[in-house]
């Protein structure tokens, strides 16, 4: 199940329906880019502090999950804590494998 979320995540990136890295997602997030916001679990704490209150100033769901090296494995970057997914279809197919859902098809 897991691995249709790293799936998908590659799916959008490739479909450049993504932003990562902090500064990128707080400036994509501000401007209602963003339809959803993963935060890896091994994140620093302020920066999950801060992406906290920034999405839900926002209203930005946003989903902690995965450690950095996944993310970023799944994405082909490296380093990387956060990511925003900008398509309303990813974000949701998304959430719906990681809330314990199915993804379609």
């Amino acid at each position: 199940m897991i691995n249709k979320a790293y799936g998908l995540l590659g799916l959008a990136t490739r479909a450049g329906k993504i932003v990562f890295g902090t500064e990128a997602c707080i400036k994509a997030i501000n401007s209602k880019k963003v339809k959803l916001i993963l935060i890896a679990t091994d994140a620093a704490e302020r920066t999950k502090l801060n992406f906290a209150n920034e999405c839900k100033k926002n209203n930005v769901p946003l989903i902690e999950c995965f450690n950095i090296e996944d993310i970023s494995k799944s994405i082909g970057q490296s380093n990387k804590a956060v990511i925003g997914i900008n398509d309303t279809n990813f974000s949701k197919e998304i959430m719906k494998i990681i809330n314990g859902g199915e993804a379609i098809g």
